[in-house]
């Protein structure tokens, strides 16, 4: 069913900032969801489609047009392969809610993602990612209200062009993700012993708090414990208690930069090169050999490197806590990658402390930050 409201943004996002949409329609069923895009789309109404908020920052002039907010629930189990969980998953169905299930239920791929907020809808639009892992490892793909055509259809995960944080629905293709399927390693054993085993530990931090090499497999719920104290000592975790948790998470994504820009940044910069090695070249050498100048030159490859963006912002002069005066916005005081609401902030406050920490890191080093959350009525 739908059901038609009225509520602010400022209610309706976990940074709680952004004024009212001129319409806001609540679907709570698949079907609902469709009706609502397609009542839009053929009142030629601006739409826009809220999840769990978490990864919205809204102007605090609101939105002029239709906010549709998903609250679909539900998690079915399909047929797969001996030792592989598949699951089709409703778009509103909370996404720490869905990692805590299959975490309980010993099956591995996504226990490195708990604790992020929002929903299972938005995840593969952003191919959210943390402590090593990524959605687009489990990702089978989803079923998405194509908004050019009308229509609904299936894309692959080849289909969705995944990257660092982007995704073909991120870069332009409008729509509506309905249903998002996953494949899960199954890792419990029919009488067997010891408790069911994480995917490998691929992130040098998460190994560190765990006591365990990188590339070990703990037990999955013993991991998904260590993400989630990681994520609440940095305030990337929704607790009421906790004044940094009122955020849209990180604010800016490491940016990505050529080998060569990279080799001017400070030795200590953090970075981490984005593509494979070449493989050896090799050549059929004629009998006799060949004179060195008729060797065929290799190929000039131009190699990518991504940089920590939270070492840029401190490295910039920009610390934790930091405000700007009469500021209701702040840096978090537990991590530099997020921007607080203190307490009254408006949606001009988030955005000026963006905007200057964004020129400051311009200026000291050459990198234009871009911003990870989707900005509703304002940009930078």
């Amino acid at each position: 069913m739908t059901d038609e409201t009225t509520a602010p943004f400022a209610q309706l996002t976990t940074i709680r900032v952004g004024g009212a949409p001129a319409r806001l329609v609540v679907a709570d069923t698949r079907e609902a969801l469709v009706d609502a895009v397609e009542e839009a789309r053929g009142e030629g109404e601006e739409w826009f489609l809220l999840g769990g908020g978490s990864n919205t920052v809204a102007g605090d002039e609101g939105f002029d047009g239709t906010v549709i907010h998903a609250r679909t629930r539900g998690v079915e189990r399909l047929a797969a392969p001996k030792g592989r969980i598949r699951l089709r998953v409703q778009a509103g169905e909370p996404w720490d809610d869905l990692v805590a299930l299959a975490v309980s239920n010993g099956w591995s791929g996504i226990e490195a993602l708990s604790g992020i907020p929002g929903s299972t809808g938005a995840a593969p639009v952003q191919n959210i990612g943390a402590y090593g892992q990524e959605i687009e490892s489990s990702l089978l793909g989803v079923e998405f209200f194509d908004d050019a055509t009308g229509e609904v259809v299936y894309l692959t995960r080849e289909e969705l062009g995944l990257g660092y944080r982007t995704s073909v629905l991120k870069r332009g293709r409008r729509g509506v993700v309905l249903t998002v399927d996953l494949e899960l390693a199954d890792n419990t054993v029919p009488g067997g012993v010891g408790a069911p085993l994480s995917a490998p530990v691929a992130y040098a931090q998460l190994a560190g708090a765990l006591g365990v090499p990188q590339g070990a497999r703990v037990p999955v719920a013993e991991l998904r414990r260590a993400v989630l104290a990681l994520r609440s000592s940095k305030g990337m975790v929704l607790d009421p208690a906790d004044p940094d948790s009122v955020s849209s998470g990180s604010f800016f994504t490491n940016p990505i930069v050529s080998e060569s820009f990279a080799r001017t940044l400070p030795s200590d910069a953090p970075r981490w090169p984005q593509d494979p090695p070449e493989p050896d070249t090799v050549f059929d050498l004629p009998p006799g050999g060949v004179h060195p100048l008729d060797v065929p030159p290799l190929p000039s490859v131009e190699y990518t490197v991504k940089l920590s963006a939270a070492w840029l912002i401190e490295h910039a002069g920009i610390r934790r806590g930091f405000a700007l005066p009469g500021s209701g916005a702040a840096i978090s005081s537990k991590h530099t990658l997020a921007i607080v609401n203190r307490g009254g902030a408006t949606a001009s406050d988030v955005l000026q402390l963006a905007t200057f920490v964004q020129s400051r890191v311009q200026a000291e080093f050459g990198v234009t930050l871009q911003p990870e959350p989707v900005l509703l009525g304002m940009a930078i």
